[in-house]
């Protein structure tokens, strides 16, 4: 199964970039001035953990050992707004337990209701989200464009699709929608690959995990970890093909993963899922993160089929040719080229890999260049995303981290933030963003959203071993900011594919409106740009998966703006100055 890439080969061919793994920087020398400038505000934003005093009591159910591969790979978390208050819900998934599942006991996944700040109601019993079974992840997308997100859970046999009622219930329509895919899926994301107006479904699965046929704990080579008996997994087991679910318009959905070419026969361990149109030809692609195997990178040809050139585009694996522990993934613009760049979170001792995107499907590995490499080597990598955590127009980066295996030395890791330095390179600067960073947690999932709707991001981290983390950004919106809500017309209802630039006087900001990321979770669909100081926004331009092209000019930072396709924004709220830390 392992696939080792003959690295002189594929240096010649222009495949790889060797300048990832060297000391040498990919950019001119860091600005003195944005470092100077950073460290100057010290006391800006932080992040303060509020979970307890928002009314947050979900726990996440685990096993101490985890003997087992599947105790140890839940947790995705989803922020939505799933009554279209404006204000943005939480949902929690939950697991079992081996011995849970086995003696077919109930676990409680959790939807958790936002009072217009930063306080929820738990309100899962009449939402009927609860049971899941053995959950593992989330998607949210309008799969039937009715105006209300839609639940996509994945878990360890099959999975759920909750069609939102509109009146703060849910259905479990998986059953008629024909995508309860039985195996252990993983990641999953909505997205409109023939760009005819209706969400289709990707979801990725891991291995064929059998209740009644487990790997006995500690036995083999490949149950050893640095000379410590683990869990067995994922090599040395089966891999799960993935699934592509084609939206049929009328509540069902067809499979058409082999028809497409993304079924995975070989099957890869497939984590991680996050869709973008990489070469700008107006179709959309699909990046999987795969564990122990070579990542895919489905390049959309236009006709409902796809072409995997994960090795073409140089993400199959890292600049030193070795396929990687991939589990979470994100997207952004961290240079302003105008092209969105990869990131991929993995195991401990295989670096986090910083995929610079070149143009024309083609990227380069610059983590140690970036200096985001280093750094992630003692820890074992998730949930993550860019996000601009100081508005001041440049996006950073987030990692939540905890080890798989508890027979380890330490299990409980703390975060990671990577501070943009504007220059090419970040510094890791959790510790000057509050203690809670700090902590050692054992982090699976995380989601990126203004809960508060103040005008910075906060963060929600879905940790495996216990509570969650609602980490509040206070000071952030020190600087000013813009969010961006987009309603498709002839594009799907969300407008997830949808392209957008801001322009405001020399800063160009882009980014897309995706469904998936992280590690097996959702960010808000609401897209987040930080302005500094600046006040005016000259350009906002929202290119529509149909091709409608909107553009507005001439409007004011620290509002949200919602913009239908073919009318542009429709609508302008106030960012909520009162809520200012």
């Amino acid at each position: 199964m392992r696939l080792i890439a003959p690295i002189l080969v594929l240096a010649l061919l222009g495949v790889f970039s060797f300048e990832g793994v060297s000391d040498s920087p990919r950019f001119r020398p860091a600005a003195e001035d944005s470092k100077l400038l950073y460290a100057a505000q010290a006391s800006g934003p932080r992040f303060t953990e509020i979970s307890k005093e928002a009314g947050i009591t979900f726990k996440h159910v685990f096993s101490p050992e985890k003997k087992y591969i599947a105790e140890s790979m839940s947790g995705g978390v989803a922020l939505f707004d799933y009554d279209n208050d404006g204000y943005l819900d939480i949902y929690f998934v939950n697991s079992l337990t081996v011995d849970l599942a086995r003696s077919h006991q109930k676990t409680r996944s959790a939807l958790y209701h936002n009072n217009g700040g930063t306080s929820f109601t738990d309100v899962t019993e009449k939402a009927g989200v609860g049971d899941i079974g053995f959950g593992m992840g989330v998607a949210v997308g309008d799969y039937n464009n009715d105006g209300f997100a839609d639940l996509y859970v994945t878990c360890l046999g099959p999975n759920h699709l909750f069609k939102n009622n509109g009146n703060g219930t849910f259905t479990d329509v998986t059953i008629k929608a024909g995508v309860g895919d039985p195996r252990w899926s993983t990641g999953a994301a909505f997205v409109d690959y023939d760009n005819d107006g209706k969400l289709d479904l990707f979801v990725s699965n891991y291995v064929d995990f059998d209740l009644n046929h487990l790997p006995e704990f500690g036995q083999g080579r490949t149950c050893q970890f640095k000379g410590v008996a683990v869990q067995c997994g994922p090599r040395g087991l089966p891999g799960a093909g993935d699934s592509l679910f084609h939206n049929n318009g009328d509540g069902t959905f067809t499979d058409v993963s082999k028809k497409a070419g993304v079924s995975d026969p070989n099957g890869y361990y497939g984590m991680g899922v996050i869709c973008n149109d990489f070469d700008g030809d107006g179709l959309v692609d699909i990046f999987v993160a795969n564990d122990s195997t070579p990542n895919f990178l489905y390049h959309n040809n236009g006709d409902g089929t796809f072409k995997e050139t994960g090795f073409i585009s140089g993400t199959a694996v890292n600049g030193s040719g070795k396929e990687q522990g991939c589990m979470g993934v994100t997207l952004g613009d961290y240079d302003h080229d105008g092209i969105l760049d990869l990131f991929v979170t993995n195991f401990d001792d295989e670096y986090n890999v910083l995929y610079h995107g070149d143009g024309r499907n083609s990227f380069s590995d610059v983590s140690y260049a970036a200096r985001v490499a280093a750094v992630s080597l003692p820890y074992v990598g998730w949930g993550t995303g860019f996000f601009d955590f100081d508005n001041d127009g440049w996006v950073d980066l987030f990692v939540g981290n905890g080890h798989a295996y508890p027979q380890r030395d330490h299990y409980r890791q703390r975060m990671l933030v990577h501070h943009n330095n504007r220059d090419g390179t970040f510094d890791e600067v959790a510790e000057r963003l509050g203690g809670a960073l700090m902590e050692g947690r054992v982090s699976r999932g995380v989601a990126f959203g203004d809960i508060d709707n103040d005008g910075d991001v906060d963060i929600v981290v879905n940790d495996l071993d216990g509570s969650p983390q609602l980490l509040r950004n206070d000071g952030g919106n020190a600087n000013n900011s813009a969010l961006i809500k987009t309603i498709g017309v002839k594009s799907n209802r969300d407008g997830i594919g949808a392209r957008v630039k801001i322009v405001s006087a020399d800063l160009v900001q882009v980014d897309e409106v995706r469904s998936g990321g992280s590690y097996l979770s959702q960010s808000d669909l609401r897209l987040h740009f930080g302005l500094e100081q600046r006040t005016k926004i000259d350009l906002l331009e929202v290119r529509w998966s149909s091709g409608v092209i909107d553009k507005i000019s001439n409007l004011s930072a620290n509002k949200i703006f919602i913009v239908k396709e073919g009318k542009g924004v429709v609508e302008q709220r106030n960012l909520n100055s009162a809520n200012k830390k």
